[in-house]
């Protein structure tokens, strides 16, 4: 590490949410500062680096790793990309917070698992940023204390503004459902054993050849079921909802609405247009854990099997899509690496 222990961090990708998080690293986190950007327009890499005293330019992410003072990597160039940089940062012991999804498909998934199982020791976190909300963690923490009972169902709402263009009926799941699939195992602590898509007759508001709005239902080990509507061109902002029902009673989570007006003889409040502005907490809480642990010496946090089996449930999710049925899902004996459930 650098002096007084700050950690170096190579950020892989300054699209928007690298951009976002060169700027967090060296604004909104303590105990770690950039010190190797890369991307591979130069220009665009170049600017990155110009924000930040100290850091360096690159266009080869194995470069950027084998740089003086870089310890760690944060990466948040494309999926098709990520298995690569992964498995580099393997070969250099080097931990690696990685931006979902942790690879585009199962199968580079699972040999990004088989690298670091063969390792013997976790190196990557994933980033689903759920997990560090505070609204999230405050349902996380009255499912397991019991209160409502065993958990029957969870009702999930995600809804964008649009979606750009050549978004895709299957992007639905990969881009944006694989985040309540990851927040489904982790506050059930439970797999997901199946996976059903109702496709309503799209909204008018939806792109030629985009079923637009869905219903996904999950089916866990452990007997819930979970429903969950995606509307990513609901029109009017950016919307994440989930209500857990158990034995005993309910909670519920997305209603805050933060400033409310009253005047002229109406009220409102604003509804976030994008996830950057929703979650924003929510990636300052998980990039400060990740440099937290990295810097223990350890990593916590979602892991490779967490992005392995999201990646599972999404393939499962797109047959449903493309079939109208029931699709199982069928994962591996989880390695002992990652014995511990997705809690």
């Amino acid at each position: 590490m650098t002096q007084h222990g700050t950690l170096g961090v190579a950020v892989i990708g300054t699209g928007r949410m690298g951009a976002d998080h060169v700027r967090r690293l060296d604004e909104a986190i303590s105990g770690a500062r950039v010190t190797a950007v890369v991307d591979i327009d130069p220009r665009r890499a170049e600017a990155a680096a110009a924000r930040v005293d100290g850091c360096a330019a690159h266009t080869d992410p194995a470069a950027a790793m084998a740089a003086a003072g870089v310890d760690a990597v944060l990466i948040a160039s494309p999926g098709p990309a990520h298995e690569e940089a992964l498995l580099e940062a393997f070969a250099r012991g080097l931990p690696v917070l990685c931006e979902k999804p942790l690879t585009p498909d199962s199968a580079s998934a699972r040999r990004v698992l088989d690298a670091e199982t063969r390792l013997g020791r976790r190196l990557v976190q994933v980033g689903f940023m759920r997990r560090y909300d505070s609204e999230y963690q405050r349902l996380k923490a009255l499912l397991d204390a019991g209160d409502l009972g065993r958990a029957l169902m969870l009702h999930c709402t995600h809804r964008n503004v649009s979606t750009p263009p050549g978004y895709t009926s299957q992007m639905t799941i990969n881009d944006s459902v694989v985040h309540e699939i990851d927040a489904t195992r982790w506050l059930l602590g439970e797999e997901i054993t199946a996976v059903t898509v109702l496709r309503p007759t799209p909204s008018s508001g939806a792109p030629e050849g985009l079923s637009d709005p869905q219903l996904v239902l999950f089916e866990t080990e452990g007997g819930a079921v979970v429903d969950v509507e995606i509307f990513v061109n609901c029109g009017f902002g950016y919307q994440v909802r989930c209500e857990a029902v158990g034995e005993h009673g309910t909670a519920r989570i997305g209603d805050a609405h933060g400033l409310t007006v009253q005047a002229a003889g109406r009220w409102g409040g604003e509804i976030a247009q994008d996830f950057v502005t929703r979650f924003r907490d929510a990636y300052d809480r998980e990039v400060q854990a990740w440099v937290d642990a990295v810097r223990r010496g350890g990593t916590a946090g979602p892991s490779v099997w967490d992005g392995y089996a999201a990646a599972v449930v999404c393939e499962a999710a797109v047959r449903a899509q493309a079939t109208g049925g029931r699709v199982p899902v069928v994962l591996p004996e989880r390695p002992a690496l990652y014995a511990a459930p997705p809690r």
